[in-house]
């Protein structure tokens, strides 16, 4: 894999608490990506205090719109002021294989990650129809389908040079023109990925983080928990800092989301995160920096039992909750409507000034 390229910012942050963002580049070994989680940007407190003041002055009860107006204070303190800063939407699914489906933890075949890519392209997946709907611009990505990771029961995942290779493509995918990231995944096998750095980093039970994933019998949830067990213990001596467990225990597209989370905290861009796999592939860098997520949202609880658990570990709290467990950033492009809505009533409703209606004395 040859890549090329350097991401370039010419954003200027004048906002307070904002930082001036030098250049962009790719990483080269996990040493550049520390630096990276070390300088990133982070929220406005003065915008924060702007916004919740006129939550307060808006015209409506206090908190009469719930998780709306939640969602508004943040896309605030990310310096969004108008419809305007929201007008480029973007989806990103990043797709790879994993050599742990040696071990018959899926009932799919591998080709399914494959056969699914190609349906993105030919528009006519889920994903698809929502952005579709949404108007919101889809980028299928796929990493080296043809060569899986490795089997994690056995060993690593992968190497530093891969891991780092994969953080790049999600880095590179994040441009400075996007209003608002909608990230997914697509990949045979990786809610057994996603399960075994949950277990790593929490060190529940393992049958806490296992579920059908995409329609497992009991039988095999049984013999994917015994994988992941197998797998964690076998890779924990190798891992000293959180990022190595995504270089031992992840993916290539869990990676590039990784990169894709940085990149979009350097540009001040909200994210939205899809489900179980979404959420967790992000565990390596949370890990490493506690506000490394400070600019995400969830889009969706997934009905794998294991996200629910891990929203309550990670304190996130989803924007919806429709019982859904397709992957594909399904959830999260779903959820860029009520995140565009929240902000649409913070900037565009009246105050109680503005309409001449008296306010709660």
């Amino acid at each position: 894999m040859s890549l090329k390229f350097y991401i370039q910012t010419t954003v200027v942050l004048t906002q307070p608490n904002r930082v001036f963002m030098k250049k962009l580049e790719l990483a080269h070994s996990l040493s550049d990506i520390y630096d990276l989680l070390d300088y990133a940007p982070t929220w406005s407190k003065d915008l924060k205090k702007q916004a919740v003041e006129r939550q307060n002055n808006l015209l409506k009860p206090s908190n009469s719109l719930g998780q709306l107006e939640d969602i508004a204070v943040f896309l605030s303190s990310w310096g969004k002021e108008t419809m305007k800063d929201m007008e480029k939407t973007s989806a990103i699914v990043f797709a790879g294989n994993h050599g742990v489906c040696q071990q018959s933890v899926n009932p799919f075949p591998q080709e399914v990650t494959f056969q699914m890519v190609e349906t993105f392209k030919s528009g006519k997946a889920a994903i698809n129809k929502i952005c579709e709907l949404n108007e919101i611009n889809l980028e299928v990505i796929p990493i080296d389908l043809d060569k899986p990771t490795a089997d994690i029961s056995v060993g690593p995942a992968m190497d530093e040079r891969e891991f780092v290779e994969s953080f790049n493509i999600g880095v590179g995918a994040v441009s400075e023109s996007m209003d608002l990231i909608a990230l997914g995944e697509m990949g045979i096998g990786n809610t057994t990925i996603a399960s075994a750095l949950c277990h790593h980093f929490f060190n529940n039970e393992v049958g806490s983080w296992v579920g059908p994933g995409t329609g497992a019998t009991q039988d095999q949830m049984i013999h994917k928990r015994n994988i992941i067990e197998r797998s964690v213990n076998i890779n924990r001596q190798g891992i000293r800092r959180p990022l190595e467990a995504g270089v031992s225990l992840s993916g290539r597209e869990q990676a590039a989301i990784c990169g894709a989370v940085v990149a979009a905290k350097y540009y001040s861009i909200p994210v939205i995160l899809d489900g179980f796999v979404c959420t967790a592939a992000v565990l390596p860098i949370f890990f490493e920096r506690k506000d490394m997520l400070d600019h995400c949202l969830i889009g969706h609880s997934s009905k794998e039992p294991g996200h629910q658990l891990l929203l309550k570990m990670l304190d996130k709290d989803p924007i919806l909750n429709l019982n859904m467990a397709l992957g594909e950033g399904s959830g999260a492009a779903l959820a860029t409507s009520i995140v565009k809505a929240a902000l649409k009533c913070h900037v565009e409703m009246a105050t109680f000034e503005d309409a001449g209606v008296s306010n709660k004395q």
